[in-house]
């Protein structure tokens, strides 16, 4: 693996990968060139750039198609101060914002009330900063309406979305328990191993039944939208799982499923995906197949995910040992998950077994994943837990 290449029209990045003899734009190495500040954010590169990989030397070329895709259609306003500054006198027709709840580059997330029906709902606000086309619009209420579809007790219900003076937003069940990843931190950095293993228990049975669900608008094999059976999330990580109460029970919710993405994807957000993680995952929940084949992955990337956020709820670690001034990517791609007894050698051997396991990638084959079926990956977790609590 030589470098990436991240094209986000007009902008396109690359990234060497550690490779041996190097990456060189317009005869200088990557390294060497001083716009680079870091290996793993890349560097963008501009129309007419030469690009040489050994003996093979590409040059660059961005410039419209005869469609006009990377012409200005429309442009959408960018986020109004309020946004920014988390005032709740923001108005978004049919909700009263009630409080601000967290924010991120691409905008931010409101307690709200329904007036119609005076449900608490979660207000996602997301500001575009890009002058965008129609179809980058299209292509994100596509994903928008997928989510909507789905209808699960282990997954965050998306309940309304649409579009208002420049910005998007959409409403979700609120879960008032907040997220895995703050859980963690109130709990020292890791959670109890029964805490841990029921949440992911819950976790693949969301991901089993989006991975099934049908769908009403997905691009199928002939090129044409229609209906269409699964949805890989591709972003799993502790902060993208909910918690809830049902009476005295918590229950575990795959959130954010694919939308952010979709903003990043859809060239909405203004940003290129190089360093963009909710574009094409997060680097310590991300397996290699997921970074070699980002805009084709299969539901086994999710399983994935789901065990590498059981292994730091465990352990309060990620898989792979990220740091030192390595690039994430050539980590994601040579590096192999490090076994869980390694990190905490009072686990249980036959629970450690199952979850390195989950982890296990193929070095010659990056499709292969041991545990491609959510379902399959719950039923060996789930045998390993009945083992060790007799």
């Amino acid at each position: 693996y030589h470098c990436s290449l991240n094209i986000n029209p007009p902008r396109i990045q690359v990234s060497d990968l550690g490779s041996g003899n190097g990456t060189f734009v317009n005869g200088q190495k990557l390294g060497q060139l001083v716009a680079v500040a870091d290996r793993s954010s890349g560097y963008e590169l501009q129309h007419g750039d030469q690009l040489q990989l050994g003996y093979t030397v590409f040059t660059v070329a961005i410039e419209a198609n005869s469609t006009g895709d990377l012409a200005v259609s429309r442009s959408l306003a960018p986020p109004p101060p309020a946004l920014h500054h988390q005032n709740p006198d923001i108005f978004i027709q049919g909700h009263k914002v009630l409080k601000p709840l967290g924010s991120g580059k691409g905008g931010a997330v409101y307690l709200a009330q329904q007036e119609q029906t005076g449900e608490l709902v979660a207000l996602k606000i997301m500001s575009s900063q890009a002058a965008v086309n129609e179809r980058a619009v299209k292509m994100f209420i596509r994903e928008m309406s997928n989510t909507k579809a789905l209808d699960h007790p282990n997954v965050v219900k998306l309940l309304d979305y649409g579009e208002a003076n420049g910005l998007f937003f959409f409403t979700m069940e609120c879960c008032h328990e907040g997220n895995v990843a703050d859980f963690m931190k109130n709990q020292g950095g890791k959670l109890p191993l029964k805490i841990a293993i029921s949440i992911t228990l819950q976790i693949l049975l969301g991901l089993d039944y989006t991975h099934n669900a049908i769908l009403p608008a997905v691009r199928l094999a002939d090129g044409s939208i229609g209906e269409g059976q699964g949805l890989v999330h591709r972003d799993l990580k502790p902060a993208n799982i909910f918690l809830s109460r049902d009476g005295k029970k918590t229950v575990a919710k795959l959130g954010d499923y694919g939308l952010s993405k979709a903003f990043e994807l859809a060239g909405l957000s203004g940003h290129t995906l190089t360093g963009q993680k909710g574009a094409m995952g997060t680097p310590s929940f991300m397996c290699r197949q997921q970074l070699l084949n980002t805009k084709y992955v299969q539901p086994a990337v999710d399983v994935w995910a789901a065990a590498a956020c059981l292994y730091t709820m465990i352990t309060g670690e990620s898989p792979r040992r990220f740091g030192g001034g390595e690039s994430p990517l050539r980590i994601i791609l040579q590096e192999p998950s490090i076994p869980i007894l390694e990190r905490d050698p009072t686990l249980p051997s036959s629970l450690a077994a199952v979850i390195d396991r989950a982890l296990w990638e193929d070095p010659h084959n990056h499709n292969e994943i041991f545990y491609k079926r959510a379902i399959d990956f719950r039923e060996a977790l789930l045998t390993a837990a009945i083992m060790e609590a007799r």
